[in-house]
């Protein structure tokens, strides 16, 4: 990573650490007409299935082939829009583009791809196709993104509200068997909990990591393990986060959760105990990386290279460790005995993974290097 374009600086600023949430809050729907839309539940940093429009966001149509997203496997708020596109099965209808783990103050680059580009946007690094849409875009460039393939133009990076409208706006290209991740009768109870599960757990490791004062790391260390006691508490009595079936909450929880003891334990010092040391929370966390489309989508290398390397501030000799063992991600996590029911609701598990967006073998548990070639 060269000088000129060092992370330094750029995460540890000095007390409290202060997420930016002002994303490109425009939204790709099945009816783009703003006239049917209200200003309700807009600029939330969850998002809302029933989002309105954001003042001076545009509405773009769903359509087939013609959006790409851009999802980094190391990102967690990226992993979120991965595992839900599989478990709804847009496969066909909204590719990805996968860029590598490190990056530098510029943007995530497509070093992974043959040449260095995207084989579709044809862009080495993501920055292009924000600054063909807003030239000099002064905010973070962020992944996931969504590129409007015939300009090569972003299109909206606000992760809060994509996954929401991956479900309920891109119906029409649901696979048969697509599952329901919101079911409507549990929205009153899954919002709240949601949001504390970005305030406290989802972002709370990062107040912890990127914390620039000690008063400011203890508040976030004892807030985020409150409330993983709390999580801990909740799944002694049912298999997931609301009850038998798999929502939108827990691909919200599980993309920290896996996370954790490869990173978030040492590396941004949450370690009053690891996730394995919660029974819980860790048999939960199995039973959903064992379920077709979330463990399937994670890269343990690229997601400890990623954090490892491109937080400077925090780990300056980039240095990367070799563990955890990873093998115990595959005990039989047996909490089916929690559940009457099985984790779709009325719908049906997801195909396998294709093999050209399948995790490189040796990266993940479930595809060991021996399998490799």
């Amino acid at each position: 990573m060269s000088e000129e374009y060092s992370t330094k600086g750029a995460y540890v600023t000095g007390g409290e650490f202060t997420r930016d949430t002002n994303y490109i809050q425009d939204r790709i729907v099945a009816d783009a007409n703003p006239a049917n839309y209200g200003s309700e539940h807009n600029n939330s940093k969850i998002g809302h299935p029933d989002a309105g429009v954001s003042e001076g966001a545009q509405l773009w149509p769903v359509e087939a082939g013609r959006y790409r997203l851009v999802a980094a496997r190391a990102c967690p708020w990226a992993n979120r829009t991965l595992i839900v596109r599989r478990i709804l099965g847009l496969e066909d209808a909204l590719s990805v583009g996968l860029p590598g783990p490190t990056h530098d103050a510029r943007s995530w680059t497509f070093d992974l791809d043959p040449s260095g580009k995207d084989p579709v946007l044809g862009t080495e690094r993501i920055q292009e196709n924000y600054f063909k849409r807003f030239a000099d875009y002064p905010r973070g460039i962020t992944v996931p993104a969504i590129v409007d393939i015939p300009t090569g133009a972003v299109v909206t990076n606000d992760y809060p509200q994509i996954t929401w409208d991956l479900s309920t706006q891109w119906k029409e290209f649901h696979r048969e068997g697509a599952p329901n991740l919101i079911p409507q009768d549990q929205l009153e109870e899954m919002l709240p909990l949601i949001k504390r599960i970005f305030t406290e757990v989802n972002n709370g490791v990062y107040r912890a990591g990127f914390a620039g004062s000690q008063s400011a790391y203890n508040d976030a260390y004892d807030r985020l393990f409150a409330t993983l006691d709390f999580l801990e508490e909740r799944l002694s009595t049912r298999r997931f986060l609301m009850g038998d079936h798999i929502t939108e909450a827990d691909v919200r929880l599980f993309t920290t959760l896996v996370r954790f003891d490869p990173v978030y334990h040492g590396h941004f010092k949450t370690n009053r105990n690891k996730l394995i040391e919660m029974p819980n929370l860790w048999g939960y966390a199995r039973d959903l990386f064992q379920t077709p489309g979330f463990g399937d989508t994670i890269d343990f290398e690229q997601i400890k290279a990623h954090y490892y390397v491109v937080h400077e501030d925090i780990n300056p000799t980039q240095i990367i460790p070799k563990g955890p063992v990873l093998e115990n991600w595959l005990e039989a996590p047996e909490r089916e005995r929690l559940a009457d029911q099985g984790p779709w609701l009325e719908g049906t598990a997801p195909a396998p993974v294709r093999p050209q967006e399948r995790v490189q073998s040796g990266h993940n548990p479930l595809y060991p290097a021996e399998l490799a070639g």
